[in-house]
């Protein structure tokens, strides 16, 4: 018998017509990682085309949640919009740079952010190839 450990869950608010903010908390991992893949689907099916996951509260994220962060990223791109990680945690930041995810989407501190980096609109590279 398996109980959750921590539990997902996933607040959804609307800053602005073609985007949307998700506040995750709890692991998201293969038991989890489809709860947030329904939030990201319905938010485009409505229309919005810049995604912005807050994961401060993500202690944990293996390969499924990382799939799905790349998954959003590919779909929106082919509608000029994009995704955006707002403040992982140190443990979830590594995997990200571990797996060359943080090179693919923006890792920002805040919505500010992730609404100004959305607004100026495709990069010609990642924030972290522009320094190297």
């Amino acid at each position: 018998m398996s109980v959750a450990q921590n539990p997902l869950s996933i607040k959804v608010e609307v800053p602005r017509e073609d985007a949307v903010l998700l506040t995750v908390e709890g692991d998201l991992d293969m038991d989890t990682a489809t709860e947030l893949q329904h939030h990201l689907a319905n938010q485009l099916h409505h229309g919005r085309k810049h995604f912005m996951l807050d994961i401060a509260g993500v202690p944990f994220m293996d390969s499924s949640g990382m799939n799905i962060v790349l998954r959003a990223y590919q779909e929106v791109r082919d509608i000029s919009g994009g995704v955006y990680v707002i403040s992982p945690t140190p443990a979830v930041r590594r995997i990200m740079d571990l797996t060359g995810v943080s090179i693919t989407v923006p890792i920002v501190a805040d919505v500010e952010e992730a609404l100004a980096t959305a607004d100026a609109g495709p990069s010609l590279e990642s924030p972290v190839r522009a320094e190297e």
